[in-house]
């Protein structure tokens, strides 16, 4: 009868080893999924066709994210993010100066100089930046001759004919803020935490205004943009090329849902953006959020922003979280 509970006890105890390591092997060879999205939501999200807020809380949850970086959180009447944020259940950033950042996880500090850290559930920590730089001057207009009746500076816009001038108007509106964030980034203690950086950049890639698009006639020119080629230099990528690589096919449209693509008063193009970089990070799948089937692949109407949305969705490693019970552990448990 002894020897019969010995045998059991040892069974268990090896049947309890099997399932940890089982599961200790199955926590690492897993993936672990984010959705980081960018979301111009126009002054405050309640103006454009004149929308309540939980609108625009439900083209973020239509979307599925976890993480999104908000431009233009400022209403007529104030910041709405906080309540927007509250309509999520989700916490929020506190510095506004480059952009309000929501996300479903914990916020472990707030960056001086604009952006977050948040815990993953896996246990690493990312970093989120989100930005809205200048619209003006405006270098697809200032190269098709218009003026925007909306920007209080449409008469100060000079007009230009050559990429080297748009190079140099972009560097001279955009350059600064750029490279300041480069240069916060570089800083960053964890050299391979993922690093994500969303938002309104009010510039074209240079991914997207290439020969074949001029040729096209889609865009006036080939202009390699700079802002979006310094974001490349710096070891990040374009979400959205890195999964739709053929601009002419996916040219993948963010500005604007106000607009019809024929309108002479404004020109269609890739304006928001999710990039990324950071070790084991891969992007899987990136989607649109917009007013219809044509322009968006997320489809949420009435769209309450002249902009779409992006969202992308990263896989990232699993690390067993800390405290996980480990062999010996249970092997000591045993006695």
């Amino acid at each position: 009868m002894k020897r019969t509970t010995r045998t059991i006890a040892a069974l268990g105890m090896l049947l309890t080893l099997g399932s940890v390591f089982a599961n200790s092997l199955h926590a690492q060879s897993e993936e672990f999924s984010v959705k980081v999205m960018s979301y111009n939501i126009h002054r405050g999200g309640v103006v454009y066709l004149k929308q309540p807020l939980s609108q625009t809380a439900k083209v973020i949850q239509e979307a599925k994210a976890d993480i999104v970086g908000i431009q233009e959180p400022k209403s007529p009447k104030g910041i709405t993010t906080e309540k927007l944020a509250e309509l999520l259940g989700w916490n929020h950033s506190e510095n506004i100066r480059r952009g309000v950042i929501l996300t479903s996880y914990e916020i472990v500090e707030n960056l001086d100089d604009g952006g977050i850290k948040v815990t993953l559930p896996t246990g690493q920590e990312a970093y989120v930046f989100s930005l809205h730089l200048p619209s003006h001057p405006y270098q697809p207009y200032q190269l098709l001759r218009i003026r925007p009746t909306w920007h209080k500076h449409t008469f100060d816009i000079e007009f230009i004919k050559t990429e080297a001038e748009a190079i140099q108007w972009a560097k001279k509106a955009r350059g600064g803020e750029i490279s300041a964030l480069l240069n916060q980034i570089r800083g960053l203690p964890d050299k391979e935490a993922p690093v994500f950086v969303v938002g309104d950049f009010n510039e074209p890639s240079y991914l997207d205004w290439t020969e074949a698009a001029a040729k096209s006639g889609r865009h006036p020119i080939k202009v390699a943009y700079p802002n979006s080629l310094a974001m490349i230099e710096a070891g990040f990528a374009d979400s959205y090329r890195s999964i739709y690589p053929d601009e002419m096919k996916h040219p993948g449209f963010t500005w604007s849902p106000k607009y019809k693509p024929d309108d002479p008063t404004t020109h269609y193009d890739r304006i928001d953006f999710v990039y990324f970089r950071g070790k084991g990070i891969t992007v899987r799948d990136v989607k649109i959020v917009g007013e219809n089937k044509e322009n968006a692949d997320i489809v949420v109407t009435p769209y309450p922003s002249d902009h779409r949305a992006v969202v992308a969705t990263f896989t990232l490693p699993n690390q067993p979280k800390p405290g996980k019970l480990d062999a010996n552990k249970a092997v000591d448990s045993t006695r």
